[in-house]
């Protein structure tokens, strides 16, 4: 079987992470894959070491010249000489991936819509579309024609919970009967980068905290939608209430993946305001996510909206609790109440309030986030996922 993958970069984000994982399982399993991106990223060469990848195009900034183009222009005959070089770069394409033989595609994030709206795949071709993303991340991240048209030709549907599912099939119209709950964690690799990242000296002294130091963290891109503000705004309740509890070991709020940037600014300056310099820290993003991870106590998902991020599962893997908001995606499905605490959506006084109370009381703590770790073992065995996997896609190329 010869499958077309559609991404769209190689950032080291939850959904390239999870279709790293997918293209190394389904390899093992003797698929022939070509994947399509839309840009490059920190992760291209992992991508590469699996399958061909080509990226597409960047636009160009001009059809021949600057000053051929204001000629054009004035002729107007630009227009046209501009779709005639869209024509020739998408046939490239098209060449390149050699649509007529592929067997199936797999689009992975709606974000990748642009780039398939751009294909000619032939209509024999089935197409699975595996959707990380709800409400907020389709307004991002997709045009509406864009996804529509995928959402049209997409043969079967993969949600990464079952939030997501309802998502899909009460705001697009999309068939229940042709979705599928699906995420791919490659849980035994995963658990052997946690174990890999706490063998490893720890990176806190840099940072000038102490070593028996508690730590609340949090993990993620830098935007609105995963709260990066409300992570601060917690901190400051977490700490207020807390301490006189920490006077000897020292309480730190830590949040890993906040690039510099005018949000990083603005963040920064809250934290100065507040009087929390030496306590909340912005780490910049950084393959050591779990070096950092692995000695979090507590883990705070801040997120507006997260389908069902990777992170949680690192947090569960390290024996971390997590504190979650309501109704902000399909967390809650796996943390339930016995991996940590899930509390009304934007409640952030509930939520200091169990920050505080897993900060005081370890042994609580440790349950929670073991049986969160035992969970994701049970619920998420890599093998039998890419063994459902190759299932449908057997399915759906019978001829």
């Amino acid at each position: 079987m010869h499958i077309l993958l559609i991404g769209h970069d190689a950032n080291r984000a939850g959904a390239p992470l999870v279709l790293l994982n997918i293209m190394r399982l389904l390899k093992a399993e003797g698929l022939q894959m070509h994947l399509l991106l839309g840009e490059g990223g920190p992760i291209l060469a992992d991508y590469q070491a699996i399958c061909p990848v080509t990226i597409w195009p960047a636009p160009k900034p001009y059809v021949l010249n600057a000053l051929a183009d204001k000629v054009l222009g004035k002729l107007g005959l630009w227009q046209q000489f501009h779709d005639r070089q869209q024509e020739a770069r998408q046939r490239e394409i098209q060449t390149q991936l050699a649509l007529e033989s592929i067997d199936l595609v797999l689009v992975n994030t709606v974000a990748s819509s642009h780039l398939f709206s751009q294909l000619a795949i032939p209509d024999k071709t089935p197409v699975v579309t595996f959707v990380h993303e709800l409400a907020m991340s389709v307004r991002i991240y997709s045009k509406p024609d864009e996804l529509a048209h995928l959402l049209k030709r997409t043969t079967h549907l993969l949600a990464v919970s079952r939030a997501t599912a309802l998502y899909y099939e009460q705001e697009h119209g999309f068939d229940s009967a042709r979705i599928s709950l699906y995420t791919l964690i490659d849980t035994p690799v995963l658990a052997r980068n946690v174990q890999q990242a706490r063998d490893q000296p720890g990176l806190y002294s840099a940072l000038g905290l102490p070593a028996d130091a508690l730590i609340v963290g949090g993990c993620g891109n830098a935007e609105w939608r995963k709260g990066n503000d409300l992570f601060i705004s917690l901190a400051r309740q977490v700490i207020g209430r807390t301490q006189a509890a920490v006077t000897d070991c020292g309480l730190h709020f830590v949040w890993v993946g906040m690039p510099p940037g005018s949000l990083h600014d603005d963040l920064l300056l809250d934290i100065q305001k507040a009087g929390l310099t030496n306590q909340v820290h912005l780490i910049p993003p950084t393959p050591d996510v779990l070096r950092y991870m692995s000695r979090f106590d507590v883990f705070v998902l801040c997120s507006r909206e997260d389908p069902y991020p990777l992170v949680v599962f690192e947090a569960g893997l390290c024996g971390i609790p997590v504190v979650c908001f309501e109704g902000a995606g399909g967390s809650p499905e796996l943390v339930e109440d016995d991996g940590g605490f899930i509390v009304p959506y934007l409640d952030l006084d509930t939520m200091s309030s169990q920050v505080v109370a897993l900060l005081q009381q370890p042994d609580l703590r440790h349950k929670l986030g073991h049986r969160l770790g035992q969970k994701i073992l049970e619920r998420h065995p890599a093998k039998q996922s890419v063994e459902t996997l190759v299932t449908l896609f057997n399915q759906l190329t019978i001829k």
